[in-house]
């Protein structure tokens, strides 16, 4: 247990994060109207959210941080302090090892920042110190200055000469290490993040500059992260335009000219390679002003959702778009890759802030969060292992997929896909995007989830209680200072018949319409209450190539049959007229159906773990009305 010693003594020296520490942004955004709070102003309060949060937070709190850097140490040519190295796309071996610990570092400071916790601020600070011991050791180890990975620059020879021929995807995995860095500095303050960072983007620039765009662009052919986006946000929050020439120099040419131009060209492309581009074109976008970013990402963001993504709101089959519209053609064990919703939902934040005028934005948000993150984490592990792919063929199950890294549940230490990393993060920020206020203080309620907002600005708590979507109401207490502001509520596209109470009576003249935010301006005092109503239905999301063939919904709810420890060789036909309620809201959202002739049980698949499931049916017959 060398290394938990050595973090233990490293623990005691470490300073509380001091506020004054947290870079402001140097060169205002362009189009941004709306904006998220500060972390540390929104908690989860117990729910189904919390306990995906406090299952990774177990796990955060758990694993061997000297193990995390074993790579890093050997690389640099430093010791490794008596760490065992890890398994899977960690181990020594591994072409692209040391991609995962970014986000192990943003995760540690999401935790810090929403719960205070101290050993995950001090886990984050200790990384971050042993990452500059690694960087400072470049001359030793024959590497550029400012160079950091856990495998030696070497590689970048390769991926520039075209012999890289290893698998290794070298910016993707640099990528990582800078934006957990970029995390650190900007959510805990740490004035060393900073330091390595820029480093590291220094190196990048001396890199990158010595070549001609169209050397640029054949290395672009090899997955290279969000590097457009992290030195772009480097650019804004430094005003050094150094780092915006070098972060245009990851302009992609042959994915951003077809989305400029509004076409899809997304078939045969690997998913996640193209979705941190799109991010990266909203952040040029909001740093230059230039449209054409800003057009790319809208259109990346509409073709992806309306003509590449299931029902429960992932995209992609074996890694790859197919396609446009193609979904009951890859309905297969192998859809929904975890990492591309991770950044589909942050490119849907980077777009809302620039057009908080429609709820379409989180309309998928909501999706992709409830049917596709919340249940990707495994709830019978206290460690919070998650999938990286969501099977949505016939008698699918959670957890049984190709075996990447050994398991189709995630490991302690045997794993570190990519959608190991990217849950992990995902699973600490579910707060971030619950409540947002504008450049007017007008406060925003997206997300529907049990929380409690601390908005200091105004003196005011609002607190969320609710068993959505479970049942179909939401109650916003608002304490603290009284004054006159105006509360923006989302009413989903597929609910009708929404109702407002404010202090138990009717919300007269407000308009509350599905798609639109509905609007309370009011002097607040100290214990008023919003009750939201949103009713439910059944209703069917069919497959955009087939309408014969359709998930069932329940409000936001994707549900899915149980099928237990059976086999389905085939697509089971559900006669819809058969659906029915078995609970009357009374006990979860539990139906049942008749299905090839047998009845079969139906349940939120977010909750669809350890039995073989349906998600997508033959469907006959029309929907009964079910309350």
């Amino acid at each position: 247990m060398v290394s938990k010693l050595l973090l233990a003594s490293f623990m005691l020296a470490v300073p509380q994060a001091l506020a004054q520490d947290i870079p402001p942004i140097a060169v205002p955004e362009t189009g941004v109207s709306v904006h998220p709070f500060d972390m540390s102003h929104v908690s989860l309060t117990p729910s189904r959210w919390a306990d995906n949060q406090n299952r990774t937070l177990n796990y955060l709190k758990f694993i061997d941080v000297d193990r995390l850097l074993y790579n890093f140490r050997a690389t640099h040519k430093l010791s490794t302090k008596g760490a065992k190295a890890n398994g899977g796309w960690d181990a020594p071996n591994f072409p692209f090892r040391s991609h995962a610990q970014g986000h192990y570092l943003t995760a540690w400071t999401h935790c810090y920042a929403t719960l205070r916790d101290s050993e995950c601020l001090n886990r984050a600070t200790y990384l971050v110190a042993e990452l500059a011991k690694c960087q400072a050791n470049n001359k030793a180890a024959g590497f550029g200055t400012g160079y950091l990975s856990g495998f030696p620059e070497s590689e970048f020879d390769k991926l520039e000469n075209g012999t890289l021929t290893n698998g290794n995807v070298p910016y993707y995995a640099v990528h990582k290490t800078m934006a957990g860095l970029l995390d650190a500095w900007r959510i805990i303050g740490d004035k060393k993040a900073m330091d390595v960072l820029l480093g590291m983007a220094g190196w990048v620039d001396s890199r990158t500059g010595k070549l001609s765009t169209t050397q640029m662009q054949k290395l672009m052919q090899t997955e290279f992260g969000g590097m457009n986006d992290i030195l772009a946000n480097i650019y804004q929050l430094t005003n050094d335009k150094r780092w915006l020439t070098t972060a245009q120099r990851f302009d992609h040419a042959a994915v951003f000219d077809p989305l400029a131009a509004k076409q899809d060209k997304l078939d045969g492309l690997h998913a996640n390679t193209q979705v941190p581009k799109w991010i990266g074109a909203v952040r040029e976008y909001k740093a230059t002003s230039n449209k054409r970013y800003l057009d790319i990402a809208r259109n990346a963001w509409d073709i992806t959702v309306n003509s590449h993504s299931y029902a429960i709101g992932g995209n992609s089959q074996a890694e790859h778009f197919h396609a446009p519209n193609k979904i009951s053609t890859y309905l297969t064990n192998d859809t929904a890759e975890q990492c591309n919703t991770y950044n589909m939902l942050k490119l849907t934040r980077d777009l809302f802030v620039l057009d908080p005028s429609t709820t379409s934005y989180f309309d998928f948000y909501e999706r992709a969060l409830i049917n596709h993150i919340l249940g990707g984490q495994n709830h019978a592990s206290d460690h919070g292992h998650v999938t990286y792919f969501t099977p949505l063929n016939p008698g699918g199950k959670r957890g049984v997929g190709p075996a990447w890294g050994g398991g189709t549940w995630s490991t302690d230490y045997e794993s570190f896909w990519c959608c190991q990393g990217t849950g992990v993060e995902s699973n600490t920020k579910l707060m971030d995007s619950i409540y947002w206020f504008d450049d007017t203080s007008a406060l925003y309620i997206n997300l529907f989830t049990p929380s409690t907002l601390d908005w200091k600005d105004r003196g005011v708590k609002i607190t969320q209680a609710t068993e959505y979507p479970v049942n179909d109401t939401t109650t916003l207490t608002v304490t603290g200072k009284s004054g006159e502001w105006t509360m923006r509520i989302r009413i989903p596209s597929w609910t009708s018949g929404a109702t407002l109470r404010i202090n138990g009576k009717n919300a007269d003249g407000v308009e509350v319409k599905p798609g639109t935010y509905a609007s309370l301006t009011r002097s607040w005092k100290s214990g008023d209450t919003v009750a939201v109503q949103l009713p439910m239905k059944l209703r069917t999301v069919t497959a955009n190539d087939n309408p014969s063939i359709a998930a069932l919904a329940f409000g936001p709810a994707i549900l899915s049959g149980n099928y237990g420890s059976s086999s389905l060789s085939k697509m089971p036909t559900i006669k819809l007229d058969s659906v029915k309620r078995k609970d009357s809201g009374k006990g979860g959202l539990v139906f049942e159906a008749i299905a090839d002739g047998k009845t079969v049980e139906l349940g939120p698949f977010y909750e669809a773990q350890g039995f073989a499931y349906n998600v997508y049916w033959g469907v006959s017959g029309q929907l009964p009305v079910v309350v």
